[in-house]
């Protein structure tokens, strides 16, 4: 499981509501340590959005990180999960994680991660109500999609790859997970901003940030399927997950649609009110429009070695697009 705009780092200290704010250097470092799109897209928000979807991006990356504890099985992950989005929703209490559930996180960062979990929850009740709302709304559906991962790919280690039954499950999960982030993105705009994050209509902005966010967790789908149906899960609707020929038509197939969704990630930064909100928002799509070139050339073997887009390349083209490079240019 993994969200294409969530992550976090190493933090030095206890996190606080400053984390989200990044004002420090170790609280940036919190936020940094995994996701460089979405950390370079943070530092350029305009402050009355920051502090919601950072502190969004946190919880999000908790649940990630008990989602994916490989060494917990799948029950004990469900429960954790189901922990967590009690105390988000509620507002009340502090998950006491075990440690059975601590030692089964080997990254350090991630560990770091679940050990703040009460600081970033208590950041959350100091948010206003209304944003608030949104966040536990986001993070609500995102759980669900993590459970219901779970509940789909829980088979023991080394078993034959399991598929999804059909388009519509992909689409339903890449909302669930991704989708209902761009949601999330453009009602936060709306609500902390109004005009001044875009002049345009409001439901037209949502889908297609909603399209936007789908077209990335795609992108992370495709890019991962070897190490994925290593682990016994097919994200892409086939008959038969080991038969090469049927992967590799579904995996064009899908990856026609995330270039049309990543268009409308594109689009949507047209549409945004100030240059800082453009280049926030376009930079996943720019990182995203190049892997999806570097994947249709690549081998089996390539893809299996992983796709990643060389970090200078992604800071050309944050100095491109804070330079003045139009976004409809990388449309």
């Amino acid at each position: 499981m993994r969200n294409p705009g969530w992550g976090y780092g190493l933090a030095a200290r206890p996190v606080d509501a400053r984390v989200i704010g990044v004002r420090r250097g170790a609280d940036r470092r919190l936020l940094q340590g995994v996701s460089r799109s979405f950390y370079l897209s943070l530092r350029l928000l305009p402050w009355p959005m920051r502090e919601a979807a950072g502190l969004g991006y946190l919880l999000a990356r908790t649940s990630d990180t008990l989602a994916d504890s490989l060494a917990l099985g799948v029950e004990q992950r469900l429960e954790c999960l189901d922990e967590f989005a009690r105390a988000v929703a509620s507002g009340e209490g502090t998950p006491r994680w075990s440690m059975r559930v601590l030692n089964a996180v080997t990254d350090p960062r991630e560990r770091r991660l679940l050990e703040a979990a009460g600081d970033c929850l208590a950041a959350l009740r100091r948010l206003p109500a209304v944003e608030a709302g949104l966040v536990r709304e986001v993070l609500a559906t995102i759980i669900d999609g993590q459970r219901l991962d779970l509940q789909r790919f829980g088979a023991p280690e080394g078993a034959s790859p399991v598929a999804l039954a059909s388009d519509a499950e992909l689409e339903d999960y890449t909302w669930r997970v991704a989708g209902c982030v761009g949601d999330f993105w453009t009602r936060l705009g709306y609500l902390t901003m109004g005009d001044r994050f875009s002049k345009s209509d409001e439901g037209e902005m949502i889908r297609l940030g909603i399209a936007y966010g789908k077209g990335l967790q795609l992108i992370n789908i495709l890019r991962d399927m070897p190490q994925d149906l290593a682990h016994g899960r097919c994200y892409l609707p086939v008959m038969d997950p080991e038969n090469h020929y049927e992967l590799a038509a579904s995996h064009r197939r899908w990856m026609d649609h995330a270039s049309d969704c990543i268009d409308s990630g594109f689009r949507y930064a047209t549409m945004l009110s100030s240059r800082r909100l453009q280049v926030a928002s376009v930079m996943p799509a720019m990182i995203a429009k190049e892997t999806l070139a570097l994947m249709r050339k690549a081998s089996w073997d390539e893809l299996r070695q992983g796709i990643k887009v060389p970090r200078i390349k992604v800071y050309v083209m944050l100095l491109k697009a804070l330079c003045g490079l139009r976004v409809r240019d990388n449309m």
